[in-house]
């Protein structure tokens, strides 16, 4: 049984809202979340299986002062309405380069330290003691 759930967050930062918004679309169970409200106050969160006693006691402690406003079921329009989005989601979907350089080693005997290799090229006249 899929149900609405509106919980009303003081935030007043655009830092405030994206952490709530993190927080719940992490927790176990949530298919969308969205801010509602005159002041951007409110979190909508649709999800299967949400208790929302503890996604409101776990917004009090990371955001500030939530209190749970309405839970139901989640009416048919809204269900018809929700194929649409994720199909639109889908077709806008970003892929994102691997944003960090890998670490590559530098090449052999760069530190001096001939007596690490194997394979010491150096001319006859070697000065090292393993060549």
């Amino acid at each position: 049984m899929k149900q609405k759930i509106v919980i009303k967050v003081e935030m007043t930062c655009d830092k405030c809202r994206s952490k709530a918004m993190t927080l719940v679309a992490a927790t176990v169970g949530v298919d969308s979340v969205a801010l509602a409200g005159d002041g951007k106050d409110q979190v909508v969160v649709v999800g299967d299986g949400v208790d929302s006693v503890k996604l409101t006691s776990a917004l009090r402690k990371k955001v500030g002062h939530a209190q749970l406003m309405q839970v139901g079921e989640v009416k048919k329009e809204e269900e018809k309405k929700k194929p649409a989005e994720p199909a639109a989601a889908a077709a806008s979907v970003v892929e994102y380069a691997y944003p960090w350089q890998y670490y590559q080693y530098p090449p052999a005997g760069a530190y001096g330290y001939p007596q690490y290799y194997s394979n010491c090229q150096t001319p006859a006249g070697c000065s090292h003691s393993i060549c």
